[in-house]
């Protein structure tokens, strides 16, 4: 286990160009970056397509070993990586945040090294016998994104080392610091070249999304970027696993408990200070609870601290950046100014330094506001009334986008129902947003196509090959 200054200084460059990445919270520095170029990324894809056919060989067994290691180094220096993601970031240590992102991260590899894949008999029929296996694609490029670096990455990277691959990581601008740091604790025992971090522009993630050499790209990130990579792909006929936008949608039935429920419904939007593709961003309840699920939503995020995410007391942190602060506070303006009820927030403190906007619920909405219909990713929920079920589901299929959902109501029945109606790749029930490494996680519509975690997340990581005969 290294100490954060030594963990720190052992990602910092002695040679070629850096930049500062700043604190959100403080604007103060965090530390230096390598700024890398194409012909860096050109090098990464070279080493890794050379270390790859050797760690194929070592085949599931030994590849799953190396994951536990690594989930082992993950934890050995557990504090670290959490303080200085919490710095990059802007994520408190507390509550779902830093510490939970670098634990899932452990959790993530071990039970990527514990799924099982074994090869499936298609045909046995006394004549012809097939089987279906899934062999190792090569290099995998992985393009990940700034609100949750470390464990998107883990998402990525794990479940490509497990199935025999190579993988060349390009973090995101905003968040380098925290990826180099994370993929320099799991490097502790891999082959030299398998897995490396190029840690560039757009021009460095636009030229791994076309290299001849990468077989697939995983991305994690906007529609509007996922569309681009889409067509840098094209040439080489890439395999894609894209998780983009998601603007999800909650359904709260009238037999709901509002109390019950607002502690849940806080977390399913709010984690992460809001910035989750998965995050709870439309809330829609039946106007008989209307406003007592007003009441008591504001009563439970009224009491959550915000602040410095080094502050022991805090469980929400500041916006990451300050394009992401702009955009959250124009829409609540604009929902503001189109004479919806701002039940608590909306008032950002113009002095305080960091790029801070207070948790914000806006009431009395109409369903094509922007700040309903665009994805806000931040600490702004719109609550937006309904008196029938099927107009609901209308709303909350409306837009095309369709990442996760979520139905609330003690009748699992007929929440179950409802969510069977909901255009989403995921519908949660009593709660949102809760991933699990065993259930396989993808969007439906324009938030992204593929699977990932468990064995379906595998089978995305490899190549199938029948075997006939």
């Amino acid at each position: 286990m290294e100490s954060y200054d030594a963990l720190l200084a052992s990602i910092t460059p002695t040679t070629g160009e850096t930049r500062t990445i700043l604190d959100p919270a403080t604007g103060s520095p965090v530390g230096q970056a390598p700024v890398h170029t194409v012909e860096d990324l050109d090098a990464a894809v070279a080493a890794a397509a050379a270390a790859q056919p050797a760690w194929a060989a070592l085949g599931h067994d030994a590849r799953s070993a190396a994951l536990l290691k690594a989930a082992d180094a993950v934890e050995r220096s557990a504090e670290e990586l959490a303080r200085l993601l919490s710095r990059e970031q802007g994520k408190p240590l507390n509550g779902p945040n830093a510490r939970f992102e670098v634990g899932a991260c452990a959790a993530w590899l071990r039970a990527t090294a514990g799924t099982p894949l074994e090869a499936e008999t298609v045909v046995d029929d006394g004549e012809t016998r097939a089987e279906l296996h899934y062999r190792p694609i090569g290099v995998v490029g992985a393009i990940g994104p700034w609100n949750w670096p470390m464990m998107i990455t883990t998402w990525q990277i794990a479940p490509a080392l497990r199935m025999g691959n190579a993988v060349v990581v390009k973090p995101s601008e905003y968040t380098p610091l925290s990826v180099l740091a994370l993929v320099k604790v799991i490097n502790e025992d891999l082959p030299e070249g398998l897995l490396s971090v190029v840690s560039g522009g757009r021009d460095v993630g636009a030229r791994l999304a076309e290299h001849p050499a990468v077989g697939k790209v995983m991305f994690t990130g906007s529609t509007a970027t996922g569309k681009a990579i889409i067509k840098s792909s094209a040439d080489t006929v890439k395999r894609l696993t894209l998780e983009l936008g998601g603007n999800d949608a909650g359904i709260v039935l009238p037999d709901a408990d509002p109390a019950a429920i607002a502690q849940d419904l806080l977390w399913g939007a709010f984690i992460n200070t809001g910035q989750t593709c998965a995050a709870l961003k439309r809330l829609y309840v039946h106007s008989d609870i209307y406003e007592d699920v007003c009441e008591e939503l504001t009563k439970v995020a009224a009491a959550m601290p915000m602040g410095n995410g080094l502050d022991e007391n805090n469980v929400l942190g500041p916006l990451q950046n300050q394009q992401q602060y702009d955009i959250v506070a124009k829409l609540v303006d604009a929902a503001r100014d189109s004479g919806a009820r701002i039940l608590l927030g909306g008032d950002p403190d113009p002095g305080q330094p960091g790029y801070f906007y207070p948790t914000t619920l806006v009431a009395d909405i109409d369903n094509n506001n922007p700040l309903v219909a665009e994805e806000q990713f931040g600490p702004a929920l719109p609550i937006i009334r309904y008196t029938t079920v099927d107009d609901a589901v209308a709303m909350a299929n409306a837009l095309d986008v369709g990442l996760g959902a979520s139905v609330w109501s003690p009748n699992l029945d007929a929440a179950r129902d409802v969510a069977g109606r909901l255009e989403a790749g995921t519908v949660w029930i009593n709660k949102h947003g809760a991933v699990d490494p065993r259930i396989p996680f993808g969007g439906a519509k324009q938030s992204g196509y593929g699977l990932e975690f468990g064995t379906e997340g595998l089978k995305a990581l490899g190549v199938p090959q029948i075997i006939n005969g």
